[in-house]
Formats: structure tokens, C-alpha cells, sequence
């Protein structure tokens, strides 16, 4: 009788201690040979063409409906059934041509401000993509040099029209070969060309006399920026600039880009101008670049006056001339 009980006690179950419980059962778990795709916890696919995919997908392998399968992917099915019409660009595709052809040098946000204008409302993506596929895009390389210099003094930075001015010269020729020169004279504050001296030479006396006829018609400048040439550094200016009370701002020797708004300027001269047009003689140079003068300050937008004319911005600014004084900007030689 007590071996019995002994025997039946041995097989009692032993009581569970600390230990680690034992894992539970998962509820919700689909059964083999589910007829149908869960849904509700999956993620949505993000666009509309892998949507229509899952919709195939999720048909084919269960058998549902196709309004079944909309709802599990979160799609309407006006959206599925969406066909996209592509919009006809061949009008703003021809008329991108025709201002590229003419200003060979523009690239494409230049385009876009011109297509503004004249009242395209095509965003700037669909204008990219077509200046892309047109095959319009221009890339010019430019060297790059390794240089640095120190600056002893600080540099003039205009901040109201008429107070800085800048000047360099740029050299051409007719079509027999017989070269002249030219000397632009910029504000820096509105990016406006003032003058486009064209002569076959140009001495310091000359230079003396251009600026001496911009003042009388357009006010005294603070300042003016040149190169060390011997027309700028010459006695003469040297004289002019005194009696005058214009400060000459040279820049440093081999270092361009101390002047850099003129020498951009000078750039685009060339390229939108002097490579453009056959001179023939003195003064059908002089006509043809005073043309082109006119339009870089009545028509050309500019990038860094918000694509802006220089006669709009002066317009806007000019109210401000006797208001506003040039600044002052420390250069860190660090």
C-alpha cells in the first residue's frame, strides 16, 4: 500500500520554480491554406505604379477581387485606372530653340527668366528636362589657378549706385586685321555698363577724358577700381584722380579677380558681342557694340540682381544714392 502511493507520488509533477517561464502560444496565427492576404498591419507602397503591381500581385496569388486588393494597397480605383496624357511641349521646345540660337551663351535659368517674360508657365523642371533633352546645355572649361596673395588694405564694397566704378580694357579686331581697344566702365553697385569706349588707341589722356564726361553727366564717383596698366598708374590719371578727389583702388599685381566684376563683364563682352559680329570697320564696331551695351543694361537679366535688368535695379536703388555711403570689408589673410 505504501509503495503504492510512493510509486504514484514519483509521478506527480514537479512544481515550477523561478526559472524562466515558458513561452505562450501566439494568438492570430493564420492556419496552412489561408484563402485570403492579411491586412491592416502591412506598409503602403509609397508610389502609384508599385501599387498597381501589388494589385496584380495580390489577385493572382489569392483569388480576391480587384476591389479587394485596392483596399489592402490604399489605392482608389479611379487612381488605378489612371492613364497619364502627356502634355505637348513642342511649342516651348521651339521657341527654347530659337532664344538659345540667338544667345548661344545662355544657359538654362537664364532661358527660364526669358521664357517668364514672356509669359511661359512652365515650371523649371519641365523647362530643365527639355534644355537637357534638346541637347542645349553648354559647359565652358576654365582654368583654375593655384595663387595666393596677401591684401594690405581692406576692400571697397559699393552699396549705393554711383559710388564705385570699375574700368579694364579689352582688345579686338576688324575683319582686315587691324586691331582697337575697348575701355567699359561699370557701376558696381547696379552692374550697369556706363560706357564702351571704342578707339584704336587708348592712352591715359583718353582714359582721363571718358571718365571726366561720365562725371559730368552722371555725378562724381567715390572710387574706382583698375589694374596697375600704365594708362591707370600714369601720371595723368594720377593728376585727374587728385584734382578730383576720386580714389584710384589698384589691385594686386598677377591677381585679377580683384577686379573680377569687370573681368566677368569683359567676358561676356566677348563672347555675347565681339565673337559674335564681323566688324568692318571703326565705326560699325562702335554701332554694333553700343547695340549690344543697351541690351546687357535694358534687357539681359543678371543673376546676381535676382535676374533683374541693371536699369530695373538702378530704378529701384537709385532713390537711395545720396543715402547710402560705401562700406568698408576686412579681408581675413588667414
Amino acid at each position: 500500500m505504501d509503495g503504492s502511493i510512493l510509486r504514484e507520488a514519483d509521478k506527480a509533477p514537479a512544481r515550477a520554480g523561478r526559472g524562466k517561464p515558458q513561452a505562450q502560444a501566439a494568438g492570430c496565427r493564420p492556419e496552412p491554406g489561408q484563402g485570403d492576404a492579411p491586412g491592416g498591419g502591412h506598409k503602403k507602397t509609397l508610389r502609384a505604379p508599385q501599387k498597381r503591381s501589388w494589385v496584380a500581385r495580390l489577385r493572382e496569388r489569392f483569388g480576391v477581387s480587384e476591389r479587394r486588393a485596392l483596399r489592402i494597397v490604399a489605392m482608389s480605383r479611379s487612381a488605378f485606372s489612371y492613364k497619364a496624357k502627356a502634355r505637348d511641349c513642342s511649342a516651348i521646345r521651339l521657341r527654347m530653340r530659337e532664344i538659345t540660337q540667338t544667345r548661344i551663351h545662355y544657359g538654362c535659368e537664364r532661358v527660364l527668366v526669358m521664357l517668364r517674360r514672356e509669359g511661359w508657365r512652365d515650371n523649371h523642371k519641365r523647362v530643365h528636362r527639355i534644355y537637357k533633352e534638346e541637347g542645349l546645355s553648354l559647359r565652358h572649361c576654365r582654368p583654375r589657378r593655384s595663387r595666393s596673395s596677401r591684401r594690405r588694405q581692406p576692400v571697397k564694397v559699393a552699396t549705393a549706385p554711383n559710388r564705385l566704378w570699375g574700368m579694364d580694357f579689352v582688345i579686338d579686331a576688324l575683319f582686315d586685321g587691324r586691331r582697337f581697344r575697348l575701355l567699359p566702365v561699370l557701376d558696381h553697385f547696379t552692374h550697369e555698363c556706363l560706357d564702351i569706349v571704342v578707339d584704336q588707341s587708348l592712352g591715359a589722356d583718353d582714359v582721363a577724358d571718358a571718365v571726366a564726361r561720365l562725371v559730368a553727366q552722371r555725378g562724381k564717383q567715390e572710387a574706382i577700381k583698375v589694374d596697375n596698366g600704365s594708362e591707370f598708374a600714369g601720371k595723368v590719371m594720377d593728376r585727374w584722380a587728385y584734382e578730383n578727389g576720386v580714389e584710384l583702388d589698384f589691385s594686386r599685381r598677377g591677381t585679377p579677380t580683384d577686379n573680377a566684376m569687370v573681368e566677368s563683364f569683359n567676358g561676356r563682352l566677348r563672347q555675347e558681342c565681339l565673337n559674335e559680329h564681323w566688324f568692318l570697320s571703326l565705326a560699325d564696331a562702335r554701332s554694333k557694340i553700343e547695340a549690344w551695351r543697351r541690351f546687357y543694361n535694358e534687357e539681359r537679366p543678371h543673376s546676381a540682381l535676382a535676374w533683374k535688368t541693371p536699369a530695373e535695379f538702378d530704378r529701384e536703388h537709385g532713390s537711395q544714392a545720396n543715402s547710402l555711403a560705401p562700406k568698408e570689408v576686412e579681408i581675413s589673410t588667414d
